[in-house]
């Protein structure tokens, strides 16, 4: 922090002092093949809601109860060719067994198992991580 109390940026290309607040993430884009069938698999992981005006060319799934990020789907041309740079790390609900099996029969698919989470893709193959939920309570 600054003497006057502004967040001092460093790292590679910052030579700046920024005051005031930090941004928030709003949305999340992906680029997919077909948008609504890709919106309608992660708004059935996250029990919520697409737009109703949601296309194969583009589509909105609203931030479920949890307040994150709004999720926008955009058609492109060309097909994903690397490994995601970013990923959902998902908490399941309870037993992580039981929600990779609900998430397999949604159309997502295992690409492996650790012994602290399952990495899986998506129907278009985005990968994501599935780490357990909480353990259940006594009683």
């Amino acid at each position: 922090m600054t003497p006057g109390g502004e967040k001092e940026v460093t790292g590679r290309g910052a030579a700046a002092t920024v005051p005031g607040m930090a941004s928030v993430i709003k949305t999340v884009t992906f680029d997919a093949a077909d948008a609504l069938a890709l919106a309608r698999f992660w708004a059935a992981v996250f029990g919520s809601d697409m737009d109703e005006d949601s296309t194969a060319d583009k589509a909105f799934v609203e931030a479920a109860g949890w307040g994150g990020p709004n999720i926008w789907f955009i058609r492109v041309p060309e097909p994903r060719t690397a490994k995601n740079r970013m990923h959902f790390d998902l908490r399941a609900p309870g037993a992580e067994a039981a929600e990779v099996a609900r998430l397999e029969a949604l159309g997502a698919s295992v690409v492996r198992h650790h012994p602290s989470h399952t990495v899986m893709r998506d129907p278009e193959g985005n990968e994501f991580c599935v780490e357990p939920g909480p353990a259940p309570g006594p009683g």
